[in-house]
Parts: C-alpha cells; sequence; structure tokens
C-alpha cells in the first residue's frame, strides 16, 4: 500500500470535508454513529464478564460497517445489506481476516491493561474517579480543612497522571488500528500488515494527525465548555438545559461529523480518488 505524506494543514480538511459529507446525508451517518454507540455501550454493561472480551473482537467490524455508510454516501450509491457490510461479507468480503483483525485487538487491549497496571502500581484511573464522584454528604466538611485539602489535590493529582498515563500507553494501538479496518475489509491486506501501514501512515501524516486532534479538541471539548460558562455566567438557572442541549449536539452532530471524518482521512491519505468498484 502506498500512503502519500500530506501537509499539517491536511488535518482541518480532514474535519472539515467530513462535515460536507455529512451534511449530503444526516440520517444515516448519524443513524449508524449512534448505533455503533449504543452497541459499544451494551456490550460493556450488560455483559459485564464477557463484554470486554467480546468488544475488542468486534470493534474492527463495526468500525468497518459504520465506514461503509460514509462511503455510500461518499459515492452517491443508496444503502442495503451487501453495501454496508461491504468487505466482510461476499464474494470480495474478508470477514474472517477481519475477525483475526479483532483477535489482534484484544491482545493490545490486554497488553494495555497490564502495562497499565503494573505502571500505575494497580491505581486504576476510572476507578479513582468513580470514588471520587461517591464521597459521603459529609466529605464536604472534612475537605475543607487543609489537611483534607492537600490530600485532594494530591489524589486530584494522581487521577490526571493515571489517565495521561493510560492515554500515552493507548496510542500506539490507535495509530496502528486507525486504518487497519478499512485496509483489511476493502483492500484485502492482510491483519497483521495493516497494523503495520496503519502505523507508517499515521507516522507520515503526524502532523495533519496532530492538527486533526487539535481542531478535534476545539470543536468537542473547547467550545461546548466555553458556551457552557457562558450560559452559566448569563443564566446560571439555564446552564442544566444547556447542558443537555450541548450533549445532544455532540451526540447527534460532533460525533457523526468525527466518524465521517476518520473515513475521510482514509480516503485521503490511500485513495484520493474513490474507487467506485474497489
Amino acid at each position: 500500500m502506498q500512503a502519500r505524506r500530506l501537509p499539517a494543514a491536511r488535518g482541518t480538511y480532514w474535519l472539515l470535508e467530513g462535515f460536507r459529507l455529512f451534511r449530503r446525508n444526516p440520517p444515516l451517518i448519524t443513524a449508524l454513529t449512534i448505533l455503533y454507540l449504543l452497541l459499544v455501550q451494551s456490550v460493556t454493561v450488560l455483559l459485564p464478564g464477557i463484554g470486554p472480551i467480546l468488544l475488542p473482537l468486534a470493534l474492527p467490524a463495526l468500525t468497518l460497517i459504520v465506514a461503509n455508510g460514509c462511503r455510500l454516501v461518499d459515492e452517491g450509491l443508496a444503502p442495503g445489506k451487501a453495501t454496508l457490510l461491504r468487505g466482510l461479507i461476499g464474494r470480495e468480503g474478508n470477514g474472517l481476516a477481519m475477525l483475526r483483525l479483532g483477535l489482534l485487538q484484544l491482545i493490545g487491549a490486554l497488553i494495555l491493561v497490564w502495562l497499565n497496571s503494573v505502571l500505575g502500581n494497580g491505581v486504576d484511573p476510572f476507578s479513582s474517579l468513580e470514588r471520587a464522584a461517591s464521597l459521603p454528604p459529609d466529605a464536604a466538611e472534612v475537605a475543607a480543612t487543609a489537611t483534607a485539602g492537600a490530600a485532594a489535590a494530591a489524589r486530584d493529582a494522581d487521577v490526571l497522571g493515571a489517565l495521561l498515563r493510560l492515554m500515552l500507553l493507548a496510542t500506539p494501538l490507535i495509530i496502528a488500528f486507525w486504518f487497519a479496518p478499512f485496509l483489511t475489509g476493502w483492500d484485502r491486506v492482510s491483519p497483521l500488515k495493516s497494523l503495520f501501514f496503519s502505523t507508517v501512515a499515521s507516522w507520515r501524516n503526524w502532523r495533519a494527525f496532530v492538527m486533526f486532534a487539535f481542531a478535534a479538541i476545539v470543536v468537542a471539548g473547547v467550545v461546548p465548555g466555553l458556551l457552557l460558562i457562558l450560559v452559566s455566567q448569563i443564566a446560571g438557572a439555564a446552564t442544566s438545559v444547556a447542558f443537555i442541549a450541548m450533549r445532544m449536539v455532540l451526540v447527534f452532530l460532533v460525533a457523526p461529523v468525527l466518524t465521517a471524518s476518520i473515513y475521510i482521512s482514509y480516503r485521503d491519505i490511500f485513495h484520493p480518488r474513490v474507487d467506485a468498484s474497489a
């Protein structure tokens, strides 16, 4: 596979082009994105024992299905079973290889959990956040003392450090699997090679990815946060309503646009001109 080297500004282009693609068929891209999020949430919550094992196995296939919706909109085709499952079933399907890719993602997730546990001395950032959110009612009085305040600050620093460590550890896994489902499902690249090509393509275009990440953080985090602060300063009573409205915007607009942008990044790097017969 030949991966193009693109300038940093291309990361912003991916986000803008993802929005344009979303505008061409908002119901389809939104429905597939929400279905993806619901399936991920359901597997995690309803199957606490085997969910963390099943989810990595299924993620490459689920990612490809959502990307198929974006590709259909891009190519102007009507959605259907064959087109939404392109790369998974049929004569051109590569379902078995996608399952192997899911197995590799499961192995990567297990290694990530193990490394995080070893380097963190058993400190789980998510459990720490859960404990912090479930403090007893009288904890506010204790926290008013200087000693409790110092302890709370140290705890918050530990949690923040644990989250940053987890993000750093997860970065290689995210990079390896960013393009892997598309390369395996659509281009019929073997799972191991798809991880290699995805990593190489991401490294060759790290400037564009940094710009894309920065733009996504601004759109999904900074702007909503500033708007909520502005609303709370103007009308504090409307803050809860604004928070709910902002969550709806993130789910029904920002998330689908980011989903379409990921497809755009693959197309831009590996297939600058979409080939409908591919």
